[in-house]
């Protein structure tokens, strides 16, 4: 219990909205200081809102140079999700400053949902059940009817792009529903992940023989827009084209082309370049593409672990082992 007259470190969650939108509980952290909370915060108030908090969770919004330059208390910036680039490393760095990141917590959700996004891109589900919301099996002079092709993935071969514990979970349900895995990783991939429905190739062999190819590869200066006119062309007819890790893996205008004449026969993301999705952006007059609002990773489970790790990640800080420190 806290000594009378001892003043609790101050914790400041700039944005909390996403990860915790009222379902969930903040009071494992409570326990750990002054916690002060934000659903959002704009560009303009983050400095004000950090004050002389040493420790600052965020999960989208921006930590920079200037921001730290105008908040010296700050020690310890933990960031609510795996990606960290919403942080000016090089800053956190020159200051001494700890990070960390909150690692694995999605990986059920993601892979779960990549085959989510698969099995829409077959079936069309929701469009054949607004169709009949919407009279026309009422109407139809047919027992049945379908408004698109549909697909079955027996023996069909998926395409992993990436061969962590996302492109891993994938890959166990692919080989579920009796699909062959072509896995492409930058590093060998372990021999016990490795079998006659699991076969570790080169991305060139990945692109040409994949039925489907599906992005889990991190963002860096060697992936972005890795999925472009040259890669497209390599690629099967026909193929479909499942992205939930970045949009910009993906180059969009030359995934819209694709999707207009048909190299592409299908596609559904989870992701965009830019985010929130801007009006402008090309894939939203696409044909055939399914779009979803970056939510493969928020079931209320994923978002349960996350707060967990999250609250760990704290605790070990303070205690002075810190944990899952990114630099």
């Amino acid at each position: 219990m806290l000594k009378k007259g001892v003043k609790m470190t101050k914790i400041v969650i700039l944005d909390g909205y996403t990860v915790n939108p009222g379902d969930l509980t903040w009071d494992r952290l409570r326990a750990l200081g002054d916690v002060e909370i934000y659903d959002r915060t704009e560009e303009e108030k983050v400095v004000e809102r950090i004050g002389d908090a040493p420790i600052v969770l965020t999960n989208k919004t921006i930590i920079s140079e200037s921001i730290l330059s105008q908040c010296p208390q700050v020690r310890y910036i933990g960031v609510l999700a795996t990606g960290y680039n919403v942080v000016d490393m090089d800053a956190t760095n020159a200051r001494g400053i700890i990070v960390t990141n909150i690692p694995t917590y999605g990986t059920e959700a993601v892979s779960q949902y990549t085959i989510a996004l698969l099995l829409e891109l077959c079936h069309h589900v929701g469009e054949h059940s607004r169709s009949v919301k919407n009279g026309e099996w009422a109407a139809s002079e047919d027992f049945c009817y379908w408004k698109y092709p549909l697909i079955e993935l027996m023996n069909k071969s998926i395409g992993i792009i990436g061969f962590g514990k996302i492109g891993r979970g994938v890959a166990k349900i692919s080989n579920a529903l009796g699909m062959k895995v072509l896995a492409y990783n930058r590093s060998p991939i372990e021999s016990a992940y490795l079998n006659e429905k699991l076969q570790q190739v080169s991305l060139e062999e990945l692109l040409s023989e994949s039925d489907i190819i599906s992005l889990h590869c991190p963002l860096n200066n060697e992936t972005q827009g890795m999925i472009n006119k040259d890669s497209i062309e390599q690629m099967k007819d026909g193929v479909l084209l499942i992205n939930d890790s970045r949009g910009g893996l993906i180059v969009d205008e030359d995934l819209r082309q694709a999707l207009i004449d048909g190299k592409i026969a299908g596609a559904a993301v989870d992701v965009a370049s830019t985010e929130p999705i801007q009006t402008d952006n090309p894939l939203l007059h696409a044909p055939n593409i399914i779009i979803t609002p970056h939510i493969a990773w928020a079931s209320k489970e994923s978002r349960e672990r996350l707060l967990d790790i999250a609250v760990e990640n704290v605790k070990a800080y303070m205690s002075g082992k810190a944990i899952n420190i990114v630099k």
